[in-house]
């Protein structure tokens, strides 16, 4: 039998990269027989860089300003092929989460900035790229990318500089800028935000919202995806960014459809697959394109909360969690590389 192993990252645990090897080398010991083809996903987020790099591209190198000015070390790929030179920039690399150096808190949350991700872009521009694909997700900003335009140079510099560059912004969710919906309601809280520094954020971007609406020419605040990357993607989308999802980039650049079609299996996975899942991530998408084909899926993910019927109607063949293997959300987080190894056997030896 021969298997597509095409897991997303899971969480802060295991890296897409390394979610498929740990699949692989457990499901090889289930099925010692069976071809397996490696195609770790990335539905714009943390690992957007290394999932394609991957497979194509040079990895490049710069220091820019990390979320609270610190200096950090990003990575970004650079891909000439066919007379084009496209880069792809994952924004987490300047403005993650994971660099705020500890937990998020209210004064994270309002300091944090996206001005190395300008850097990135500018770095890109000056290697001659004419495309940039920004990957948005895990994000530890909401500056509506004021950030992104005052490390371009600013607003006259920044459309100038971007003007005969094709700028595409990578990321599957949908918020407006603004509102219940928008960037500092839904995620300022994953970000440390309390209620007060929520509506402080909100009053930021309200206020810059009328700013990037004047350079776009039109009100952008309402524009799906304005609010991911705690509005970094309003910023791009004022710029001229065309806005696609982080998985269909993903699926276009390492020719998914055709690794589908040479298998009898998908195997794929993600931290947790809950209702989130099916709002076109990466699981939801593999298993539509798998579906079409007559190709079951398997997802593996460290927690499961779909019910029976809803895996069915997704065209889920079968879910298994790391938890099932490990006995506790604590273990599963802890030791993920091994406890995903070892329920891709399990689950090999039954299929």
């Amino acid at each position: 039998m021969k298997a597509l192993i095409a897991p997303d990252s899971f969480g802060d645990t295991l890296t897409a990269v390394a979610a498929a090897e740990a699949i692989a080398a457990g499901w090889t010991l289930g099925r010692p027989a069976d071809e397996l083809s490696l195609a770790p996903q990335s539905d714009g987020g943390p690992g957007f860089v290394a999932v394609l790099a991957s497979r194509f591209g040079d990895v490049q190198t710069a220091r820019v300003s990390g979320p609270l000015g610190a200096i950090v070390s990003a990575h970004w790929l650079l891909d000439r092929r066919e007379g084009r030179t496209v880069a792809y920039i994952e924004c987490a690399q300047a403005c993650g989460l994971h660099q705020l150096g500890g937990l998020p808190t209210p004064r994270t949350a309002l300091a944090a900035d996206t001005f190395g991700v300008g850097e990135l872009v500018a770095a890109a521009v000056a290697a001659g790229a004419d495309q940039i694909v920004v990957g948005l997700g895990g994000s530890g900003s909401t500056d509506g990318g004021r950030g992104l335009i005052d490390g371009l140079g600013g607003l006259a510099e920044a459309a100038r500089l971007l003007g005969p560059v094709q700028l595409v912004a990578a990321s599957d969710v949908e918020n407006p800028l603004l509102g219940p919906d928008g960037a500092a309601a839904v995620f300022g809280p994953q970000k440390g935000a309390d209620a007060a520094t929520v509506a402080l954020l909100e009053e930021g971007l309200a206020d810059w919202a009328q700013v990037l609406s004047g350079l776009a020419g039109r009100d952008i605040s309402d524009e799906p995806g304005a609010g991911a990357a705690g509005g970094l993607g309003a910023a791009l989308l004022a710029l001229g960014a065309e806005r696609v999802p982080g998985a269909t980039v993903i699926a276009e650049a390492t020719g998914q459809a055709d690794l589908i079609a040479a298998v009898d299996l998908v195997i794929t996975g993600e931290g947790k697959c809950d209702e989130q899942t099916l709002k076109g991530k990466v699981v939801a998408a593999l298993t539509t394109a798998a579906r079409g084909r007559g190709i079951p899926t398997v997802v593996l993910a460290g927690q499961v909360a779909l019910t029976p019927a809803q895996l069915a109607e997704a065209g889920i063949t079968l879910a298994r969690s790391i938890v099932e293997v490990a006995g506790s959300v604590e273990v599963a987080m802890d030791d993920a590389e091994n406890q995903l190894g070892e329920l891709a056997r399990q689950v090999a030896e039954a299929w």
